[in-house]
């Protein structure tokens, strides 16, 4: 009887046919679909685009569940993230953060555009007149703080995975995501506060998408490092071989460096 055996003389992975790409590019598709709907507050359609958002949303979330066990089966079980593999993974995040930094580059230019040269509309001054702004000192110091210390906290895990000490790295992880937590009830607080909102202007408009858009960053972050945290309980990561928490651990970083140029520019220069 003859026997096919397959021999890979190659360190690449070779990925396999996968129904997750099409699925989720439909669920996206949904997604804005309604989103759209519930935008534009179309009559008679109120309860088909809230529930065409909610399945789309669902959906994101189910098959994007399936698609990274997938990829954690790969490399847990598989074998199949060799040291190349793990370089071109660390590569495609690299250049996954650099398109992020490019989107909150197109905000913070439109900022930079209003308040460095603000029209006759605004007053000719910045921030525009009649508006009660946050004071930085507050809550947005507050913020600053919890998150360098949870940039160190993570990096802390990062140096006791290194070592392979396992209870301290769940620890470290652990007082990350409480940090974590504790920045986004602090930010909603601020939202409750603020005695303007996103209508307010081209401020209002602004300010809240950057600190928003951060702010969704921030639960990405928080729910990315918890995965972590429990792949780290099932033994998932050593020494040599966790790049996902790598990852998780990058995506922080860069959460922590936009957070220091929102409170610098933002909170504090562009309050003056």
């Amino acid at each position: 009887m003859n026997k096919k055996i397959n021999l890979q003389y190659h360190p690449f992975h070779l990925v396999s046919v996968s129904p997750w790409p099409f699925f989720i590019s439909i669920s996206l598709l949904t997604t804005v679909l309604g989103l759209l709907l519930i935008f534009k507050n179309v009559e008679n359609l109120t309860f088909f685009s809230k529930f065409t958002f909610f399945c789309g949303f669902l959906s994101i979330i189910i098959i994007s569940f399936q698609w990274w066990r997938d990829i954690i089966r790969e490399g847990l079980l598989e074998g199949a993230h060799t040291l190349k593999v793990q370089q071109g993974l660390k590569l495609g995040f690299i250049l996954f953060v650099v398109s992020e930094i490019m989107l909150f580059v197109s905000f913070f230019w439109a900022f930079f555009h209003a308040s460095l040269s603000p029209n006759i509309e605004l007053g000719c001054i910045w921030p525009p007149k009649g508006l009660n702004v946050l004071d930085p000192w507050g809550v947005p110091l507050l913020n600053t703080l919890i998150l360098l210390f949870s940039g160190a906290t993570i990096t802390w895990a990062h140096q006791l995975i290194l070592v392979g000490n396992f209870y301290q790295t769940a620890y470290a992880l652990a007082i990350t995501i409480n940090l974590a937590l504790f920045f986004t009830g602090l930010q909603i607080c601020e939202y409750i506060d603020a005695n303007f909102d996103i209508s307010d202007g081209i401020y209002g408009s602004v300010f809240f998408m950057l600190t928003g858009l951060h702010g969704s960053h921030v639960l990405v972050g928080t729910i990315f490092i918890t995965v972590c945290l429990i792949r780290h309980l099932y033994k998932h990561f050593t020494r040599t071989h966790h790049i996902g928490l790598e990852s998780a651990i990058w995506y922080w970083h860069f959460v922590d460096v936009v957070w220091l140029f929102l409170f610098i520019f933002v909170y504090w220069w562009g309050n003056k």
